[in-house]
């Protein structure tokens, strides 16, 4: 029996409506679509129970179905979602993007009959994306571990007006200043939210790490690039004011990070694999999706 997870936006009528067009898809191929139990509970809120059977697992009881792909419906976010939800399964995620920019997804809406064909008929290829390992210590002890696709950013709390930090390289400082926080970002990442703060773009089979400050206060605070083997570090100092710091994963609120603990981001043990259909060049990805201005190249066709 073939497995296929289907992961959705449920709070949008266009990507509930995907996700029952590619689970009616799936099943008349004799393809099982599976959703978790917050996915599906969501679409049958809205929707009443759909015409499709669907298998309801958790994500603990998805290494037993053994899925072989999983479809997600939406925008970047919810792509972000997916991945850290069933990155520990290491199946492989094909995005749909039916946000706006969709730099992680694969197909737009207009697309999802033949997006949902070629997954029935195993035609695509993964590409391994490297992924963040996050670590909160304070005085040797162990806060805090989380995991990110994009980016980790320690960050203000909502009622500071800035956090003071020293950043490092491989257990060497490299500088301290007052911002309104840090980014540590992975080359998939760099269009994302380090790129809005002032990062470069890095092409996706880089491999390297980024850190970039926001709103930083002093003469050095350009974003580094560095080894992919190294550990970059942020310690939130003390402050005779009032301050509070935050620690978010891909857009999401993670953790409360107190005065004086240490914020270490490292390359993920696990890269996260995406399903591609196409083997179109970064480079024209990053033109179709910025909708960058090109025209006057003269140079020789690809």
């Amino acid at each position: 029996m073939r497995n296929i997870v289907v992961v959705l936006h449920p709070h949008r009528a266009h990507a509930r409506q995907a996700a029952l067009d590619v689970c009616s898809l799936l099943h008349a191929e004799n393809v099982t679509p599976v959703m978790s139990h917050d996915d599906y509970a969501a679409l049958v809120s809205y929707e009443g129970e759909p015409s499709t059977p669907i298998k309801v697992l958790s994500i603990g009881e998805l290494e037993t179905a053994k899925p072989e792909l999983i479809m997600v419906l939406g925008g970047d976010g919810t792509i972000l979602r997916a991945a850290g939800m069933y990155h520990e399964t290491e199946v492989p995620i094909m995005g749909i993007n039916l946000g706006h920019v969709g730099f992680l997804a694969e197909s737009e809406r207009q697309e999802l009959e033949q997006a949902t064909q070629a997954a029935i008929k195993r035609e695509y290829f993964v590409e391994q994306r490297m992924a963040l390992d996050i670590s909160v210590t304070q005085d040797g002890h162990l806060l805090h571990r989380d995991w990110a696709l994009n980016e980790a950013t320690i960050e203000k709390g909502r009622y500071s007006s800035m956090i003071e930090v020293v950043v490092g390289v491989d257990y060497r400082p490299v500088s301290s200043f007052g911002c309104d926080g840090v980014i540590f970002a992975t080359p998939t990442g760099s269009t994302a939210y380090a790129f809005s703060a002032g990062g470069p773009v890095v092409w996706p089979e880089v491999e390297a790490l980024l850190m970039i400050p926001i709103s930083a206060h002093a003469l050095f605070t350009k974003p580094l690039v560095v080894s992919p083997r190294s550990r970059l570090g942020v310690e939130f100092l003390p402050s005779q004011s009032h301050t509070d710091a935050q620690l978010w994963c891909d857009g999401q609120l993670r953790f409360k990070v107190p005065a004086g603990a240490r914020v270490e981001a490292v390359r993920a043990q696990k890269s996260v694999s995406l399903a591609r259909l196409n083997r179109d060049l970064f480079t024209d990805r990053l033109v179709a999706k910025f909708q960058l201005p090109v025209s006057g190249w003269r140079g020789p066709q690809a």
